[in-house]
């Protein structure tokens, strides 16, 4: 069954905004405990309480079922598990100390400390292997070493503007024609994914979508009707007066993803279907602030489309990409994957690394994207990866290192 991610309203698990409390030197560990700010008590309670709730579900019938079939505990848990995180954080910090610096290590030795303890790398795409439409260099060869030590790996990627198809025409038009639509998931996929397994198709709803061409396709796969997408792109409301927009009351799910021609036509359809169809889903494909249209600079994300439907609906979306563990669980269960031997690599603290930290995966952050070693080691940052480098050509080193001592 499918954990939706789904924060409490008003509550942060990324750390954007929290003031960690800054605790004296020369205070004993019990005392360290006892004098923790009010704030952080409170978000540690906050969170506490909020574990108490299950996370939402298109209907009951489903929520039962995925808490039969999991177990409520499974939700507190990874809710505590951040809290705890949260508060634990807090307690490393001490007055005029970054005590990140100390506990994130620079991967230095791969051979030693990550390749013998993981079998299954899951990639990110923008940032990690490409930046815009341009490979990062060094990729292909470190794609194809990994490879040759059996290691298997799979392309996780939170962009939902083209479907697995479109994706491997990426990967073959940047020369990693070796990476196979098998190891590409893309958030439209998850998208699709998720309205399959709610079932979504038997309830004969159609689906609204504020994105582009990949999440028709991946719903054409499942075939559930869906409209809007580019189709809706040039289209402009009638606001004379006494006019409105009519929308189809047989709208069942609407679908936000990175559309870069949206409108407040779309916007507008989209509450009127949220606020005003019961039961109507909204789902998100992520909520990335920023992303990689091109190498000379970063653009704003799906988290500002997302952000527009929050505004004018009041109401949370059900997140499909990461860090939802929709795709992870499928990864698992479909392929029977050992959680414990795989790692996630990605750019992204609030998405990549919490994807891997969250879901039992060892993480490894790299630099070549959006997040920049001084945000990574801040104080304010409260998401730690088990390693971070400057890229994945990195996770061969020492082994560049033993040839250039050679010559």
């Amino acid at each position: 069954q499918i954990r939706p991610h789904n924060p409490p309203s008003g509550v942060s698990l990324y750390g954007r905004g929290h003031t960690t409390p800054l605790i004296d030197n020369s205070a004993t560990s019990i005392h360290l405990t006892m004098n923790l700010s009010k704030s952080a008590l409170t978000t540690l309670v906050g969170l506490i309480s909020a574990s108490s709730t299950t996370a939402f579900t298109p209907s009951a019938s489903r929520a039962a079922r995925s808490i039969a079939s999991r177990g409520l505990s499974s939700v507190n848990t990874a809710w505590t598990r951040r809290a705890a995180s949260t508060v634990s954080s807090s307690c490393r910090n001490v007055s005029g100390g970054t005590a990140l610096k100390a506990n994130v290590l620079k991967l230095t030795e791969p051979a030693k400390d990550l390749l013998p303890n993981v079998d299954v790398f899951i990639f990110d795409c923008d940032g990690v292997i490409w930046r815009g439409d341009s490979v990062i260099e060094g990729i292909p060869e470190t794609l194809a070493k990994l490879r040759s030590l059996g290691k298997k790996m799979y392309f996780v990627t939170n962009n939902s503007t083209k479907s697995r198809a479109g994706y491997k025409k990426k990967f073959d038009s940047l020369g990693l024609s070796d990476v196979p639509a098998e190891e590409i998931f893309s958030s439209s996929f998850a998208a699709a994914a998720y309205l399959e397994q709610t079932k979504f198709k038997d309830s004969g709803k159609k689906v609204y979508v504020i994105g582009e061409v990949g999440i028709q396709e991946e719903l054409d796969l499942i075939g559930v009707d869906h409209f809007g997408g580019p189709e809706d792109g040039g289209k402009k409301p009638d606001m004379g007066p006494g006019c409105k927009l009519d929308h189809d009351p047989d709208v069942g799910a609407v679908v936000v993803g990175f559309d870069r021609n949206i409108n407040y036509y779309k916007i507008q359809y989209a509450q009127l279907c949220i606020n005003e169809n019961p039961g109507c889903e909204f789902i998100a494909t992520n909520t990335d602030a920023v992303t990689h249209l091109t190498d000379a600079q970063e653009w704003a994300g799906n988290g500002s489309m997302v952000g527009a439907i929050k505004g004018c609906t009041g109401k949370e979306p059900t997140v499909v990409g990461k860090p939802s563990p929709l795709m992870i669980d499928y990864l698992c269960e479909k392929l029977g994957l050992d959680r414990g031997r795989i790692c996630m690599v990605g750019d992204r603290l609030d998405t990549d690394v919490l994807f891997g930290t969250d879901n039992g995966l060892k993480s490894v952050l790299v630099l070549s994207g959006v997040t920049t070693e001084e945000k990574l080691l801040s104080q304010e940052n409260t998401i730690t990866p088990d390693f971070y480098a400057d890229s994945i050509v990195d996770f061969f080193v020492d082994e560049t290192a033993a040839v250039e001592a050679k010559a």
